[in-house]
């Protein structure tokens, strides 16, 4: 009998759907509560777009679509955030208001821990290249 293949972060996180509910739980919070008012700060008014690209970005890194990567060939992450001014502060932030919206999107919390980790090797990447380019100034 044939093994069948290892189901993707994505299809454990419920595919499409799953990652909209995450990055809408996301969105939500930084947008009503106080906690994440810095992180709010560094975003547009109008947090639509932000919200598609997300969760394009999301489901990509997760093993599902690659969207994100098809509209924007070569583009990278840490690209994108490049010149934001992220510090300690907002990347503690954007991880709290994650770590919060997989609970509260009730992620599996074996996915969760997976995702979690990932995010604060991300957060720390983005602050430590803000950190480069002030020093290159």
């Amino acid at each position: 009998m044939p093994e069948s293949p290892v189901p993707s972060l994505f299809d454990r996180i419920g595919g499409e759907d799953g990652v909209r509910a995450l990055v809408d739980r996301f969105y939500d919070l930084m947008d009503d509560h106080p906690d994440y008012a810095q992180l709010r700060a560094m975003h547009d008014s109008n947090l639509f777009p932000m919200r598609v690209s997300l969760t394009q970005f999301l489901a990509a890194w997760l093993g599902g679509p690659r969207t994100w990567f098809d509209v924007r060939p070569g583009a990278c992450i840490m690209s994108a955030h490049r010149g934001m001014g992220i510090s300690r502060q907002t990347a503690a932030q954007w991880v709290h208001a994650m770590s919060r919206a997989m609970a509260e999107s009730r992620v599996d919390p074996a996915v969760g821990a997976q995702m979690q980790a990932s995010f604060l090797r991300m957060a720390n990447a983005m602050l430590l290249n803000a950190r480069d380019q002030e020093a290159h100034r």
